[in-house]
């Protein structure tokens, strides 16, 4: 009779301790097996011009970020501040995820474009490539094309701040 009751507790007692630790974690440390790795290679058709295309190649030679946004994104919106006002400081490439191009088109004119080209990822094909499960996503790319950081969420001011302005900044001195 006693350890009936005492089983129940052990695996309650276990659960509470799991989600304790977890109320504990930063979500936008979530990592990436491609950091350290190339940018997987993409060709897309730019959202703006479909006749044109935003290729992973293009990534390479500075440190650059490639955001992962959608027209449907509440998130997105909340960082796109942020984007804006950065983007004479780093080149910012876009990844327009599962999307339509006309909504995607209608929101860039309505809120501002950073990106220099944002690809238009319809089906989620490269999106699945880079391992994003939710938007926004941003990837910290280096002059060789590689990914050196992933940030996962929205990016705060201070995640901007204290993360990834340092990292673009020590980027550049290694590349000059």
């Amino acid at each position: 009779m006693k350890v009936s009751f005492a089983v129940p507790l052990l695996v309650f007692a276990a659960m509470a301790g799991l989600l304790l630790v977890g109320l504990h974690r930063d979500p936008g440390l979530v990592a990436s097996p491609l950091v350290g790795g190339r940018l997987p290679g993409f060709a897309l058709t730019e959202v703006r011009d479909p006749g044109r295309e935003l290729r992973s190649e293009e990534l390479a030679g500075e440190p650059a970020l490639l955001n992962v946004w959608a027209s449907w994104c509440g998130a997105c919106l909340a960082e796109h501040p942020l984007l804006m006002s950065v983007a004479g400081e780093v080149p910012i490439y876009g990844l327009n995820y599962k999307d339509e191009r006309t909504d995607a088109l209608q929101w860039l004119a309505r809120h501002g474009n950073p990106y220099l080209k944002s690809g238009h990822d319809r089906e989620g094909r490269v999106g699945l490539d880079l391992g994003v499960y939710g938007v926004p996503e941003t990837f910290v790319v280096d002059r060789e094309g590689r990914i050196v950081h992933k940030h996962t969420g929205p990016i705060s001011p201070r995640d901007w701040e204290e993360t990834i302005r340092p990292l673009l900044r020590r980027l550049r001195e290694e590349s000059g």
